[in-house]
């Protein structure tokens, strides 16, 4: 019932609130007293979570290359071929739903109170939301966002002066601290500052991690990390949006678009059923179906759909492992993982750190994974593949990091496997082509990236970015110039 209930008083807010308003419009709405700040706060973290975990889960899924589009349906054709520019509007969604929901309700909370623990969460969660539109889009509106009227066409930041600028607002924020006990409905950590400070803290060392790999004052965000590694004052469990049932109106966002649809449009890709196969990992069977033809686990060459019948002579919906939609339902939406946590630990400790603390991290990333799907563990962690003590480099060590983050990810949070993917290398990318992969499988080794076989984007390769969206670039005349896919973001400097 409380699920149920924080999902109506959401919704309910959601539609006094600021959800049809662009960038550009005040935020300082609506004026009835009804809608208070402790009621607006909730409708600021439901935007954020339908953003992350509904469009960017979609088409975050299939650059991370877990989802290939089924081969007798043709609904995201274009993300499975990146065939995508500003006309597709792939993210025009996220930005209005991010800036004229999100970003515009934390200011108006912002702006009617000083409660300093509210002030503190609402920077949090503007940071969040700032990083993953800088992970997108690279330059963003930062400086002069939110102007409304007295500024109708803000300047674009670029992308790290973002990531410092929030990454000052929470230190400041949370200088700021003076005791206050939350006032905030807060569905996402239930009011508990300390749970905002160790949210805070991850959010943290996930950027730090970028800016440094970026090339972005390097030795001072290492020295950041180390020393919050070495705190340890983290989150516990996950910070997920969880309000969602198994009943109409109240399903899990991304489940509601593929259920609306009519017709299973996902299957899985051929890296991650490579890759869970390889490694004898019993998470493939959470949400990857075996095929209907021979009953095993087949991935889908990615952007193979159109060459398929060709390459096989006869390629259907029953030869390739669809994607279980059941799992989603009612899941929570996770902003954070604590396996993505631990792997990032796992990390920081094995780059500049203690190689023990490491293993440790490591380890707990994968356990904290396999619980989260209600997997026994066995004795998976003793394998080969994936064995920390079977490495025998620390190259070794930390591509295992990265691709046992890679694999925990699946069906979790797609936005920050992307994300991931782009800043590590790892999975690194195949150096054969898709139709030779098909002819000879041994030239491809279980979890490597695959250029996608039809593939549009005009260097080749894989998707760096998404293109800035339409609505932008007709509201804003300081929209930058038309981006490609094989544009980098600021921080994937590889």
């Amino acid at each position: 019932m409380k699920k149920i209930f924080l999902f109506l008083t959401v919704t309910a807010v959601l539609g006094l609130t600021s959800c049809n308003l662009d960038i550009n419009d005040d935020p300082n709405y609506p004026s009835s007293g009804d809608v208070t700040p402790d009621l607006v706060f909730p409708a600021a973290e439901n935007a954020i979570a339908t953003a992350v975990g509904d469009a960017m889960f979609n088409y975050g899924g299939f650059f991370a290359q877990y989802f290939e589009q089924r081969p007798e349906a043709n609904q995201y054709n274009n993300e499975a071929e990146l065939n995508i520019d500003e006309s597709t509007n792939l993210f025009d969604r996220c930005y209005r739903t991010l800036y004229a929901g999100a970003l515009a309700d934390i200011k108006d909370v912002m702006d009617r109170t000083a409660n300093t623990s509210d002030l503190f969460a609402c920077t949090v969660l503007r940071a969040y939301a700032y990083q993953i539109l800088v992970d997108n889009l690279d330059q963003v509106p930062y400086t002069e966002a939110l102007q409304g009227s007295a500024n109708p066409n803000p300047m674009w930041d670029k992308g790290e002066d973002v990531y410092v600028g929030v990454l000052k607002e929470i230190d400041d924020a949370e200088a700021a601290l003076s005791g206050d006990a939350m006032t905030l409905t807060d569905p996402l950590l239930n009011k508990n500052v300390n749970a905002w400070r160790g949210f805070a803290n991850a959010l943290r060392l996930r950027m730090y991690l970028r800016l440094i790999d970026g090339g972005i004052n390097a030795s001072e965000y290492q020295s950041k990390a180390v020393a919050l590694v070495k705190a340890g004052n983290f989150f516990t469990g996950n910070v997920a949006w969880d309000v969602y049932s198994n009943a109409d109106g109240q399903y899990n966002p991304w489940y509601d678009v593929t259920r609306a649809l009519g017709t299973k449009n996902h299957v899985a890709s051929y890296p991650i059923v490579s890759y869970y196969l390889a490694t004898e990992d019993p998470r493939i069977g959470y949400a990857i179906m075996k095929n209907e033809a021979n009953g095993e686990y087949v991935g889908q060459l990615p952007g193979s759909k159109t060459y398929m019948g060709t390459w096989a002579g006869d390629w259907k919906n029953k030869d390739v492992s669809a994607i279980d939609y059941t799992p989603a339902v009612f899941a929570p939406i996770y902003l954070f993982t604590q396996s993505e946590l631990q792997f990032l630990i796992a990390e920081t400790q094995l780059r500049w750190g203690d190689k023990s603390a490491a293993k440790t991290a490591y380890e707990a990333g994968v356990q904290a994974d396999f619980v989260s799907r209600g997997i026994s563990i066995g004795s998976f962690l003793n394998g080969g593949r994936v064995n920390w003590d079977a490495q025998t480099t620390d190259q070794a060590r930390l591509n295992l990091i990265y691709m046992q983050k890679w694999a925990a990810l699946f069906y979790r949070d797609h936005m920050e496997a992307w994300s991931e993917v782009r800043r590590t290398d790892v999975p690194t990318t195949c150096a054969f082509t898709a139709k030779q992969i098909f002819d000879d499988a041994t030239v491809y080794s279980a979890g490597q990236m695959i250029v996608p076989a039809r593939n549009y984007i005009n260097a080749g390769g894989l998707c760096k970015r998404v293109p800035y969206p339409s609505n932008a670039r007709q509201l804003n005349t300081n929209t930058p110039a038309e981006k490609l896919l094989s544009d980098r973001v600021f921080w994937d400097a590889k």
